[in-house]
């Protein structure tokens, strides 16, 4: 008995995984010269380009899902066995129906959105990183290697439909970036966050293996559809012992009830899947990682976090919830809302305090979190939507903003806040898209794009029956104005025009610098941003020391971002019909 493979189903991951050999090919054979940066970003954004082509063609396929890696019909069990090893080889009735082979990989509308959105969010990671690999300290072809296999992983795990692939494929998007984010040689913060995040990942997965060994234990199969379908019947149905069943069908019984009737395990087990996942999505409790991780490591990898891990978190976590633990929902219900309104809670109040840029944009990924979660914290089938849509809109905003931020950080090599007062006046398109950006986080308008998230989370919200929980998120929108509409003010707050001042030594005179000047730094026309080294000049703000190379690719993102953020603004019912009812096919 043979396992057929479906190679359209899995061609996106495929094309990436290949994409990521030819690159590491190329890095090693190509000789050391300028133009190969730039070949193997071409390369990769190709490689992207073309997975995302063929999930489009798959969504545009009529037809029922895409399944492949299926149990083949001679090796496919009754549904009704669970806890293998202690069923006794008791005679099964025929059943009047086939039951549908459970397959490993299945491509449907849930797994094209979160394909697609994963995609476009590495198109625009990798156009911010070609401007990050500008200044040739970190090697080429690791980095877009890695990438890849990140992506591959992100395109793999919604459709994964049983545990081992979905672990697997959740790991195949952490590993790498733990590299990724260390890569940036020489830099100590770097290796402390890759560190950090090393540490941070390997326990999640530690406790999420945890529980997905009990939920193998205590169901006998790894079919995230056949664990629904055991948890919801009871021990006598899922052995098929009766009171019918005879003395030894009887011990047997006695004693799988000891081994079966556990709800307590279950729910142990419940329990450690949401905290592994909590761990991946920077959820509150387990969230204190996020803010030194994303000043640590490289802003492409900060915004590969916030969005394309965020979304691999997301899918795993609404595919188990919803397809192997539906019938648990009062066991997680309860907890996903609790951990929803802590982490909007305690993450706008730590962005609120945040003075550095990209620690505003972490802790205000935290609290997106909370209102990505906020939905699941229901009984409603279809609250699920609302948290994808939540999502897609969240993706194209937070993109915008870290592809400002590293356009930014490049040209002026400040990372404060303060360091963007007066970029609408000096450089008015990039200042415009920032706050513009910043206005859609906020949910204001013109920025209609979050408003309309917010309006679609609050409306499954109240008609759930989760008033106390809108009530929380109306309140955590209000106190996230402050930071938003802070930034924005000081975007468009013009700088103090300074007589030119020179330096010699470590110190500055006329306090218009707001980093340090050393050995022959000079300022002028403005306010010094970042520090100046021996010989750099800041003429309006801008170093002239070639921190500013790479910016096209940088503008390019900036540019992919904006048309999304517009189009979602002007018609959100794109992403509504992106997110239809039904989302999740059987495995």
């Amino acid at each position: 008995m043979i396992q057929s493979i479906d190679y359209y189903a899995v061609a996106p991951p495929l094309v990436l995984a290949l994409t990521a050999g030819l690159v590491l090919l190329l890095d090693a054979f190509l000789p050391r010269r300028p133009y190969v940066r730039t070949a193997l970003g071409a390369v990769t954004l190709a490689g992207v380009i073309g997975a995302l082509a063929v999930v489009i063609s798959q969504a545009v396929r009529a037809g029922d899902p895409l399944r492949t890696f299926c149990v083949p019909e001679g090796l496919l069990g009754s549904p009704q066995a669970a806890i293998g090893a202690i069923v006794p080889p008791v005679a099964e009735p025929t059943a009047p129906t086939a039951a549908v082979a459970p397959c490993s990989f299945v491509v449907d509308d849930f797994t094209l959105v979160f394909a697609g959105l994963a995609l476009f969010a590495g198109i625009v990671v990798v156009l911010l990183s070609a401007t990050e690999l500008s200044s040739g300290d970190i090697p080429v072809g690791e980095w877009y290697f890695l990438l890849l296999c990140t992506l591959a992983g992100a395109v793999a795990l919604p459709a994964s439909r049983d545990l081992i692939m979905l672990v697997v494929a959740l790991e195949l998007v952490s590993l790498p970036v733990f590299a990724l984010t260390a890569l940036r040689r020489y830099d100590g913060r770097s290796s402390e966050a890759a560190v950090k995040l090393f540490l941070v990942s390997v326990v999640s997965t530690a406790v999420m293996l945890f529980g997905v060994s009990l939920l193998y234990g205590t169901t006998g199969t790894v079919y995230l559809d056949r664990i629904a379908h055991v948890l919801r019947q009871g021990v006598s149905a899922a052995t098929g012992l009766g009171p019918g069943s005879g003395g030894a069908g009887t011990a047997y019984e006695s004693s799988l009830r000891i081994g079966y009737d556990l709800p307590a395990v279950v729910t142990v087990a419940v329990v450690l899947v949401i905290a592994g996942f909590a761990f991946k999505i920077a959820a509150v409790p387990f969230h204190a990682w996020a803010g030194d991780v994303y000043q640590g490591a490289p802003i492409p990898v900060a915004a590969l976090l916030s969005v394309v891990s965020k979304a691999t978190g997301f899918a795993g976590l609404i595919l188990v919830l919803v397809v192997a633990l539906g019938g648990q929902g009062a066991t997680w219900v309860p907890l996903i809302a609790i951990l929803a309104a802590l982490t909007m809670t305690v993450g706008n109040l730590l962005a609120m305090r945040q003075r550095h840029a990209v620690r505003l944009l972490a802790w205000s990924s935290v609290a997106q979190s909370g209102y990505i979660l906020a939905p699941l914290g229901i009984r409603n089938d279809e609250a699920m939507n609302a948290s994808v849509a939540y999502l897609v809109f969240y993706a194209a905003m937070n993109l915008g903003a870290f592809a400002v931020v590293t356009l930014v950080s490049r040209r002026s090599g400040g990372g404060e806040l303060d360091d963007y007062r007066g970029l609408a006046l000096q450089r008015p398109a990039a200042g415009l898209a920032l706050a513009f950006f910043l206005i859609c986080l906020a949910g204001l308008p013109p920025g209609l794009a979050g408003l309309f998230a917010k309006i679609v989370v609050f409306r499954e919200l109240l008609g759930g029956g989760g008033g106390w929980l809108a009530v929380v998120m109306a309140l955590n929108t209000v106190v996230g104005l402050y930071y938003y509409v802070a930034w924005v003010v000081r975007i468009f707050t013009p700088v103090p025009v300074l007589t030119p001042v020179s330096a010699t030594g470590s110190a500055m005179t006329g306090g218009g610098a707001t980093g340090s000047a050393v050995a022959g730094g000079t300022a002028t026309g403005g306010v010094m941003t970042g520090s100046a080294v021996a010989g750099d000049v800041v003429v309006g703000g801008v170093r002239t020391d070639g921190r500013g190379a790479g910016w096209i690719p940088a503008t390019a993102a900036i540019a992919v971002a904006a048309i999304v953020a517009i189009a979602f603004s002007v018609a959100p019912q794109l992403v509504l019909d992106l997110v239809p009812s039904g989302l999740i096919a059987v495995g």
